[in-house]
């Protein structure tokens, strides 16, 4: 049976899911980011608090994570050119000099900036829901996706939630990625899809995930797109940005700034 989607903004889901219980919730109602949530940086080990801060306005109960003209790489050392604004839910490393952190992109990655423990929201199993717009200029990512705490090396799974890339996106039809990437985690294997789907992403949709000890599933507009059968078995933090990769392609709309990947809620849920 084929899915069908709507051609216009999907509505937001009411708070209450039969067989969960909400224990996470942002429907971004401050006028900053809520650091009881969120950590307001991206993976700072590799870099700094600073350097890797997101520029972001909140603008009628909607977190607009932006990328703009002026924004300096949050990495350079270890990635190049990539501009990013993104959040998370934990943060973890080694000391200055090691190679102990999370999600270690480029095996030359060194700590620079050894960070305090913290973990404000690191489930293991249950229901996690975004309703989101996506961006659909050639050199940006968005995605929420949910990562091992990796206090210890096996510990490095990641849940793609959902990621769109802006060169996937076309008139009402999208390619978006989702599943498992295994990393280091030696129990799984990789199980990432990109697909395409008949949907208008830069409008709002829902993307949701539920995960249990045997399996992940994984939902588009709250109909079930794939079930994988195998699943992380430790905590997991989330991860929420968007990125901008450069591009040799010459597009007038990529240059036009700041970029807005606008969400309106993010729910995490456990089972009863």
């Amino acid at each position: 049976m084929k899915l069908q989607f709507s051609k216009y903004d999907f509505p937001a889901n009411s708070k209450i899911k039969e067989n969960f219980v909400l224990e996470f919730n942002d429907e971004f109602v401050k006028d900053v980011i809520d650091t009881e949530n969120w950590l307001p940086f991206y993976l700072p080990q590799w870099s700094s608090k600073e350097m890797s801060k997101p520029n972001y306005e909140i603008n009628n109960r909607n977190l607009v994570l932006q990328i703009t003209d002026e924004q300096k790489p949050w990495c350079p050392e270890f990635n190049g050119d990539i501009k990013c604004s993104s959040i998370q839910t934990g943060v973890f490393s080694g000391e200055v000099g090691s190679g102990i952190g999370q999600h270690k992109f480029n095996p030359n990655c060194v700590v620079r900036e050894k960070q305090t423990t913290v973990k404000t929201y690191l489930p293991q199993y249950g229901f996690f829901e975004i309703r989101a717009k996506s961006l659909d200029t050639r050199s940006n990512v968005v995605a929420l996706w949910m990562i091992g705490f990796e206090d210890s090396p096996e510990k490095s799974a990641e849940i793609c939630i959902f990621e769109v890339k802006g060169c996937n996106v076309m008139k009402n039809k999208a390619k978006i990625g989702y599943g498992i990437h295994k990393f280091n985690d030696p129990k799984l294997k990789e199980d990432f899809y990109e697909e395409d789907f008949d949907i208008d992403v830069t409008q709002f949709h829902i993307y949701a995930a539920e995960w249990t000890p045997e399996r992940v599933i994984f939902y588009i507009d709250n109909q079930e797109i794939r079930e994988i059968r195998q699943s992380p078995n430790y905590p997991m933090q989330f991860m929420l940005g968007v990125y901008e990769i450069p591009t040799e392609i010459d597009d007038k709309k990529d240059k036009i700034y700041p970029k807005n990947f606008v969400i309106d809620y993010v729910r995490g849920y456990k089972h009863i």
